[in-house]
């Protein structure tokens, strides 16, 4: 429970949890070591050479000290100025001290100005233009004195260099490392790739690549793919055979009735009639979605064609409104099926049937309303279970339903990596059946 509240700041892709693993413990070491070298190496060095460069600088205002005019003081440390590689000169009463702006990657100056006004207790300002040139402003009893020498007496040289390294380095070396597993990641981006696909009722060319384990991922998936696919052929083989033999018997049948006096034959007449039709919805639910191949189709005019037919035929249907726009990969021939008998449901246990299209960057959505009975809550799972009746929810006087209308739906959406969701219809009342498909 302690991390829940992190995972909403952490990347959910694979590419971008890698790059956060790579990347992190660089950063990571960058500011120890800088910070452990920043302060465990420059602040003792620049300490010790502010220290010596003070007492320079002491020594100096010292030999001046009984000097009775600036050409004096002057003459007096010139010798040791030469030894010291210094240069002195005193400000006119005017003139104020050059101090100039400090350069923003000279991190260090702040501590080379703490020490010597810590060493000093004369110093009026400290000027660090450069990295070769310091220069120290020092109230003396003849005036404001400067002395210039080499900054390098003060701090080491360029430290910033250190870390400019590493970064530089480090930014290399990532992105070496991250060429590196995006190559290792692609193998395992196409496997779900293919996988998605393949729940959505598509087969894409896969081929097993990367690490071994990857491999084996590979291979497992192309085995069971081709073990579904076996197993769905054969399913649609065996139930279409039976069912295709049963039509010849019924043929058959039909003419014996046929021959009878129609008193006589009408019972056994609506019986055939009622096989028939069982045989009918169980030849479609057998072919499911497996009717086609993947197209890009336009739903708003596929959708508005099925309801214009759906009005020819008869039925009270009307496309209520459409949201979005966009091509959708479907099987045409499946999805007509799966909204006809959505429709054909409505306008059976209820009095008109309500389309609306709703499409998002992520999904699909096709809703089919009516102002019929609806069916119960505890009830919604059964009904999309294959040969389900529902007599006390939907009244089955009114049809000849067998029971697979909303199973021959909800195995089409399936197949299209969607789901079938029945809810209650805000709007009329009865049945809200959805279709929801990813894009």
């Amino acid at each position: 429970m302690s991390s829940q509240w992190l995972k909403p700041y952490l990347p959910r892709s694979l590419y971008a949890r890698a790059a956060l693993i790579l990347v992190l413990p660089v950063i990571v070491l960058l500011l120890v070591v800088g910070i452990a070298f920043i302060q465990k190496h420059l602040e003792d060095v620049t300490g010790q050479m502010t220290r010596a460069a003070s007492r320079e600088v002491t020594l100096i205002t010292t030999m001046i000290a009984d000097a009775e005019t600036q050409q004096d003081a002057l003459a007096v440390v010139r010798p040791d100025l030469r030894a010291l590689e210094m240069q002195a000169r005193f400000l006119d009463v005017n003139e104020e001290p050059m101090i100039g702006a400090r350069r923003w990657y000279d991190f260090i100056a702040l501590q080379v100005q703490s020490d010597l006004q810590s060493n000093l207790p004369d110093l009026v300002a400290v000027a660090l233009p450069t990295s070769r040139e310091a220069r120290v402003y020092l109230q003396t009893h003849l005036g404001v004195l400067q002395l210039t020498f080499d900054r390098r007496r003060l701090s080491p040289v360029a430290p910033h260099q250190l870390i400019v390294t590493m970064v530089f380095f480090a930014v290399i070396m990532t992105s070496i490392s991250f060429l590196y597993m995006r190559n290792q990641l692609r193998p395992i981006t196409r496997l779900a790739d293919a996988a998605q696909a393949f729940g959505r009722g598509r087969v894409v060319p896969y081929t097993p690549g990367g690490a071994i384990e990857v491999r084996a991922a590979g291979n497992a998936f192309l085995d069971m793919r081709a073990r579904i696919e076996r197993q769905i052929e054969q399913r649609t083989l065996m139930l279409s055979g039976v069912s295709h033999d049963l039509r010849t018997p019924l043929t058959r049948l039909k003419l014996g009735l046929s021959m009878l006096p129609e008193d006589e034959a009408a019972p056994l007449q609506q019986d055939v009639t009622e096989m028939q039709s069982l045989l009918d919805a169980f030849l479609d639910f057998t072919r499911g979605a497996a009717e086609g191949s993947p197209e890009e189709v336009q739903p708003d005019v596929f959708i508005r064609q099925i309801v214009e037919d759906a009005k020819r035929a008869g039925h009270q249907a009307e496309l209520i409104g459409v949201e979005g726009q966009g091509a959708v990969l479907l099987r045409p021939m499946a999805i007509r099926r799966a909204v006809e008998n959505l429709i054909g449901n409505a306008v059976r246990y209820g009095s008109r049937a309500d389309v609306s299209l709703t499409l998002n960057p992520k999904s699909m959505r096709i809703r089919v309303e009516d102002d019929g009975p609806g069916i119960p809550v505890e009830e919604r799972t059964e009904a999309v279970k294959p040969f389900t009746r529902l007599d006390p929810a939907r009244n089955q006087n009114k049809g000849s339903g067998v029971g697979l209308g909303l199973a021959i739906v909800a195995d089409i959406a399936r197949a299209h990596g969607g789901t079938l969701r029945l809810a209650k219809s805000e709007r009329l009342g009865g049945l809200c059946a959805d279709i929801i498909i990813g894009r």
